[in-house]
């Protein structure tokens, strides 16, 4: 993990999707349902819900979380050609209720806990939706408080989101380590003034915006880099 100087946080905010939760988990049964095409379905799925989100937060048109992942959903289908009925859309839509989550979170998380540093999430989700992926990968005990970005009707990279963390820990944005493996989402996090970690698992380039995360790794484990054991 590249080190640089930082300011000692205090408490750790983590992204959901793609960061806690696997978001090409849903390839799995996607390629159940279209064989040869779950891969492309899951990939072209991700990014057109992303696009959604900046339109929607860029316009002032705010639809939630939710509706616009159903919406990037059946607009992946139709550029790939898929025939996306009801059945099939559902399946896939609670499929995202209870993605995978990434196999490190829980003792990441544990060994957060016991140094006593305060861990939670600040998503882009709908509250229901974060409570389901939550509880549905055993980790309600160990995620508080859980931020979406719900109650700004905006989503991120916009400020008014990234605001909610300090807002709601009662910390300043540098005294606070947010976590994401969303390149984009690393900058904007920087950008406001949170401390950041980028979670680099693919290995893929660095966002090209003369910006950088304050330190990339490739694992959740390295956030405990930031919180040294006594």
């Amino acid at each position: 993990m590249e080190k640089t100087p930082l300011t000692q946080p205090e408490a750790v905010l983590f992204d959901a999707y793609g960061t806690l939760f696997d978001v090409y988990s849903v390839g799995l049964l996607a390629e159940q349902l279209f064989n040869g095409k779950g891969e492309a379905l899951a990939l072209l799925w991700r990014d057109k819900q992303i696009d959604y989100t900046r339109l929607a937060s860029m316009s002032g048109r705010y639809r939630p979380f939710w509706d616009l992942t159903r919406a990037g959903l059946r607009f992946a289908a139709l550029k790939l050609g898929l025939v996306l009925d009801p059945v099939a859309e559902d399946r896939l839509m609670n499929q995202y209720r209870h993605l995978s989550a990434f196999p490190e979170n829980r003792a990441v998380l544990q060994a957060l806990r016991e140094r006593g540093i305060r861990a939670g999430i600040l998503s882009n989700g709908d509250p229901e939706m974060l409570a389901v992926a939550v509880k549905s990968a055993g980790l309600t005990d160990l995620i508080n408080p859980v931020l979406s970005a719900h109650p700004v009707q905006r989503f991120k990279t916009d400020p008014a989101v990234y605001q909610l963390g300090p807002d709601a820990l009662a910390l300043p944005a540098r005294k606070i380590l947010f976590v994401s493996s969303n390149g984009w989402d690393a900058i904007g996090a920087t950008w406001f003034g949170y401390t950041t970690l980028w979670v680099n698992r693919a290995g893929g380039p660095l966002e090209q915006l003369d910006t950088l995360p304050t330190r990339t790794g490739s694992s959740l484990r390295d956030v405990l880099d930031f919180f040294p054991s006594a």
